[in-house]
């Protein structure tokens, strides 16, 4: 009896561990398959991975985060830079706009007509794909290369080193991992320290 108790108690441990691990979600790694999203952008289109693209610069971005906004002028310049060398820039906001009023979808439609966004800015309005990805700050990059018919991540993390003087800034991460990446070796700096405002993730319901 003493045993069968033991067992029991083991196999709900066991089980309470895969739970655990489950509910943390840590997302995605470097070399893992990304998956497909079909999000509402601010022009009205449904936006996905582009099949004609070599791949994507995936950046978790808001309206509201002031770190997003020391970076905008230099996400505008990625994509201006790489979108015709295949790899166009989609920004995604998973922010719950009744946690963050000004990361609303009219709200996003307003900072992209200002700044006149090249790229697509899209609604993650369930935060499944926030949730996929790992991503807890905004701005973070998620660098993905297609391979055959897979979108393969190569890097994760900030776009470079310095957030507030971009005059002032010595390592390219994106930008280094999209050379890497296009003359075929492996990414040398895989993954660094996104810094920025965390996601405003939906509340349960009480």
């Amino acid at each position: 009896m003493k045993k069968l108790q033991i067992a029991v108690m083991t196999f709900v441990f066991v089980l309470g561990l895969i739970v655990a691990t489950m509910a943390q979600n840590p997302g995605y790694k470097t070399g893992d398959k990304a998956t497909d999203f079909k999000l509402k952008s601010v022009d009205g289109s449904l936006v996905s991975l582009p099949n004609n693209a070599k791949g994507a610069i995936v950046i978790f971005s808001c309206n509201t985060c002031p770190y997003v906004v020391a970076y905008e002028d230099r996400m505008i310049d990625l994509h201006k830079k790489y979108a015709p060398k295949g790899y166009p820039v989609i920004a995604i906001n998973a922010n719950d706009d009744k946690v963050s009023p000004g990361d609303s979808f009219e709200k996003m439609k307003e900072r992209a007509k200002s700044k006149k966004f090249p790229f697509a800015y899209v609604h993650d309005q369930t935060q499944e794909v926030i949730k996929a990805y790992g991503g807890s700050r905004t701005p973070t990059v998620y660098l993905l290369h297609k391979e055959g018919n897979d979108f393969v991540v190569k890097y994760i993390g900030a776009i470079d080193n310095n957030y507030q003087d971009p005059n002032g800034v010595t390592e390219k991460y994106v930008e280094e991992a999209l050379d890497d990446v296009m003359n075929g070796r492996k990414v040398a700096v895989e993954s660094t320290k996104a810094i920025g405002c965390t996601i405003k993730w939906t509340r349960k319901a009480e």
